[in-house]
């Protein structure tokens, strides 16, 4: 099982992110890239709100920083690290020019981009875009097909889509809580990436939809780690992830600043190497 990071500073969750992150801006991003980058971390994540309603920050928080933008500049200052979107709402973008922007950004990063991407759950965002929310998911499929079809190839129909992305298997890491979402996965995508489910419910969706050989199945240990003071509690929390099923397990860490969270980063490396 590899061991990527629910980047900090970049997506601040109510409950989830530490009080240090508010502060935290491009030098402190960089410091953890790098660091991650250097001691093999499979990858670094950046969600996509657009705009978040004011009522609802208490709960989802109000900063998302812009994924594309963040894993370009991300992408320059790393050499193998992979840059997940988790994720992108679909039906926020043509498929087109998903693939014509992260498709640069694939040849720009050497073929590192994973393209986390999801139905959507905030209908007052919906609203404001001008985007479908009725049959969110029919559409969602829809523009999958597209994008799948698009991903790698220079011509699409009668149009060029100059440059495209490193290879033509889109890397589709498909997000959700639903057996449905795993079901779209596994047809459409190469990876799952759930939140919000309990351990139970995972395995039992897993056990319902086995995935295919290769198929990356990308779970979170929920509350963000402590590694240097409960390096037991990572390892048996990392292990459950482990044999419930996953491939990559997503990680948070807590930390007091920037140097507690590189310490901490170091401490998740060792733990986690073994397994």
């Amino acid at each position: 099982m590899r061991v990527g990071l629910s980047t900090p500073i970049v997506v601040r969750t109510p409950g989830t992110a530490s009080p240090w992150e508010s502060g935290g801006g491009t030098a402190e991003l960089v410091r953890i890239a790098e660091l991650a980058d250097e001691l093999g971390f499979d990858h670094l994540t950046c969600s996509e709100h657009i705009a978040v309603p004011a009522a609802d920050t208490a709960t989802r928080g109000s900063a998302y920083w812009d994924p594309l933008a963040t894993l370009s500049y991300l992408a320059a200052r790393t050499g193998r690290i992979r840059l997940a979107t988790s994720v992108v709402v679909l039906g926020y973008h043509h498929p087109l020019a998903l693939a014509k922007r992260y498709g640069t950004l694939d040849r720009l990063s050497g073929g590192r981009v994973v393209l986390g991407v999801g139905v959507g759950s905030l209908e007052a965002e919906f609203a404001l875009l001008r985007a479908e929310w009725p049959d969110r998911g029919a559409a969602a499929d829809r523009a999958l097909e597209q994008l799948r079809a698009a991903w790698g190839r220079r011509e699409v129909g009668d149009f060029v889509v100059d440059p495209p992305a490193t290879s033509t298997t889109a890397p589709l890491w498909i997000g959700g809580r639903t057996r449905r979402s795993l079901r779209r996965a596994v047809t459409l995508g190469v990876g799952w990436v759930p939140f919000g489910l309990s351990a139970d419910t995972l395995a039992a969706h897993l056990a319902a939809v086995p995935p295919p050989p290769g198929f990356e199945v990308v779970l979170s240990p929920g509350r963000a780690l402590d590694p240097l003071a409960d390096s037991a509690g990572t390892r048996r929390r990392l292990t459950r992830l482990r044999d419930i099923g996953a491939t990559v397990a997503g990680c948070a860490l807590r930390a007091t600043d920037i140097d507690h969270y590189c310490e901490q980063l170091t401490a998740l490396h060792e733990i986690a190497e073994p397994l």
